[in-house]
């Protein structure tokens, strides 16, 4: 579990950030393949190319997903939903 104060953020944003500490912890561990599962279907669906990142800010976020992403074989985004996702909003 990694926790840390984001201070004033919207969820999207909040969700990426938790996507990159994740993938940069995977990183640290030399993971090669790495799954995220999410229940922000925005997230999701942007990672995957099916949506376009308007957002400049979340546009921002991404690079940085997209960048780290670089460490790895393989990287997969899954959505789930929000009741199946109840260990993440503990």
């Amino acid at each position: 579990t990694i926790s840390k104060y984001l201070g004033e953020t919207t969820n999207n944003q909040a969700e990426y950030q938790a996507v990159i500490s994740g993938l940069t912890e995977a990183a640290k561990l030399k993971a090669q393949e790495v799954e995220i599962v999410s229940d922000s279907e925005l997230l999701v669906k942007q990672c995957n190319g099916e949506y376009k990142v308007k957002d400049p800010d979340l546009a921002k976020l991404f690079m940085q997903v997209w960048n780290l992403q670089q460490n790895f074989k393989k990287v997969i985004f899954n959505h789930t939903l929000r009741s199946g996702n109840k260990e993440a909003d503990r």
